[in-house]
């Protein structure tokens, strides 16, 4: 990875708070105050009220893990291709990840991180976007927020198949130190999209895809089917081969664990 400028740069300022609700929140609440702009960070070392995909709330131990959240401009980016931001940034932490984790680091569609047939972090992206058409220029900002199970080894019985870098590697980091790494990542994936890359982007997302070319269950609705996962398409929708339908939309089906 090439060395990047620290001006106007994922991670700077970057900073760190003891306790907060939701990291995604308080950048926002920064954002509107005009107190924050692009590529400020913050880490709590405590997240109360924690967001994950789809309404759900993301859990995790204080002082045990990295949670962060990055302020993205991205008022050079049409609104309707926010799939590719997502795949970036999802990139940017299978990167990291793996450095620590090894090859069986994978990226479960849309964005959460596995390890083997478990969940090691995930990402929720919220967007700050302007009435009207599409265009660029419409989508103003995007709050990334990440979670990753950095020390954690105990977790909730209601969490299926969470695993933690400390459960695979059997040594303990310093959370913050990762955190400010992890935004070296992020602004390597966000330059290869200011820079047109995203056909790169997409490629590699898919090379990392979990569970590609093999048969998986899926849930529509209340029916269980299986399909073999062929990849994801820039638009973000998934493609299988052995269902009633080739492609589906984020939302429309689950995994079926």
């Amino acid at each position: 990875m090439s060395s990047i400028s620290i001006i106007n740069t994922i991670g700077y300022p970057f900073t760190e708070l003891d306790e907060i609700d939701s990291t995604n929140n308080y950048a926002f609440d920064q954002l509107q105050a005009n107190l924050a702009a692009h590529g400020a960070a913050f880490f709590a070392h405590k997240q109360t009220a924690g967001k994950g995909q789809r309404g759900k709330q993301w859990e995790t131990q204080p002082n045990s893990n990295l949670i962060l959240s990055v302020i993205l401009d991205m008022s050079f980016f049409s609104v309707n291709k926010q799939f590719l931001l997502s795949a970036a940034m999802a990139l940017a932490v299978h990167d990291f990840f793996n450095k620590y984790a090894g090859d069986e680091t994978k990226i479960k569609w849309p964005n959460d991180i596995y390890w083997r047939d478990r969940k090691a972090g995930g990402i929720l992206i919220e967007s700050s976007i302007t009435a009207g058409k599409p265009i660029i220029g419409s989508w103003k900002w995007a709050v990334v927020g990440i979670g990753i199970n950095i020390n954690q080894t105990s977790f909730p019985t209601n969490l299926v198949n969470p695993v933690s870098l400390k459960q695979i590697t059997g040594k303990s980091y310093d959370t913050v130190t990762l955190a400010k790494e992890l935004c070296h990542y992020l602004e390597f994936r966000y330059q290869e999209l200011k820079n047109g890359e995203s056909k790169n982007s997409i490629d590699t997302y898919n090379l990392h895809l979990y569970k590609k070319q093999e048969t998986v269950r899926l849930k529509k609705e209340n029916a269980a089917f299986k399909c073999k996962i062929e990849g994801v398409n820039k638009k973000g929708m998934l493609l299988v081969t052995g269902a009633a339908k080739e492609s589906f939309t984020f939302g429309e089906v689950s995994w079926v664990l």
